[in-house]
């Protein structure tokens, strides 16, 4: 594991919380992806009195959870506009939870300061991996778990973002694929001899949400902010957006599995800090 990785460059933060800020994730978070957070914090042991940090948190899909598990939770992370939502949804909900805007590479918390340290699809999309998984294991305590949930780089998200990279900018230089964390060799180097007890496996989503290719691209051009950034990108060129609405139509329709059911792979890794 690198432990003095160097994060990426205000101006790359810059433009991650500019991509985040688009669309409406939270509305992905509810109605595609609202099993993935429980799922998480099941795995991760989350009980009553647990002090938990969720890194890259966006509106609370764990967060939330972990809060009705009876934890004390701190969701962080870097795009201000989906943590207004989140402390939205803990409101409505009766939930007290902190909110902090913070960045997965720079963590503004005292070293071992967690009993869980957890990501839902979140941590994957810092750009420099090494800094975020020595951050992850730094504000942990000793014997504490630390937990990850990842889109896989062959399931449907891993294969959607590569299907954006013809018309999306290229990315920082020292940046990894974000799927990458969905690999299990990975995020075993990555964390090395920081954790033991390693725990991990592939699962599916079951996605039904979407009735047709079509109604998957606009939902997502609308509210995903990676998908809306390239839509945008290429909305002056009719060629151009025409050929990546093909693409999303493309991967959808060969996704579905009948009757709009695709499923979405992911890997669930836990592991005991040392």
């Amino acid at each position: 594991m690198t432990t003095h990785a160097t994060p990426a460059p205000p101006e790359v933060k810059a433009r991650q919380r500019a991509v985040w800020a688009l669309g409406d994730y939270p509305e992905v978070a509810d109605r595609v992806i609202p099993a993935l957070g429980p799922v998480l914090v099941e795995a991760c042991g989350v009980g009553p009195g647990d002090r938990v940090l969720d890194v890259a948190a966006g509106s609370g899909n764990a967060s939330l959870p972990a809060a009705r598990a009876g934890a004390d939770v701190t969701a962080s992370d870097l795009t201000p506009e989906l943590l207004e939502a989140g402390r939205a949804r803990a409101a409505a909900a009766g939930l007290d939870l902190l909110w902090d805007v913070a960045d997965a590479e720079e963590l503004p918390y005292p070293d071992a300061t967690f009993d869980v340290v957890m990501s839902c699809v979140g941590v994957m999309f810092a750009p420099v991996h090494e800094a975020a998984a020595a951050e992850l294991l730094r504000v942990c305590r000793p014997g504490g778990c630390i937990g990850v949930l990842a889109w896989t780089p062959d399931g449907f998200v891993g294969r959607l973002l590569a299907a954006l990279r013809p018309w999306a900018p290229p990315p920082p230089p020292g940046a990894q694929p974000p799927p990458l964390w969905g690999s299990e060799d990975h995020v075993r180097a990555l964390l090395g001899d920081g954790v033991g007890d390693v725990r991990a496996g592939r699962h599916d989503l079951v996605v039904d949400t979407f009735a047709t290719p079509e109604e998957f691209r606009r939902f997502f051009v609308e509210c995903y902010g990676p998908t809306a950034a390239v839509h945008r990108s290429v909305a002056g060129d009719p060629e151009q957006r025409a050929a990546l609405d093909a693409a999303l139509d493309d991967l959808a329709r060969d996704a579905d599995e009948g009757n709009g059911r695709m499923c979405w792979e992911y890997l669930l890794l836990t592991a005991t800090r040392a």
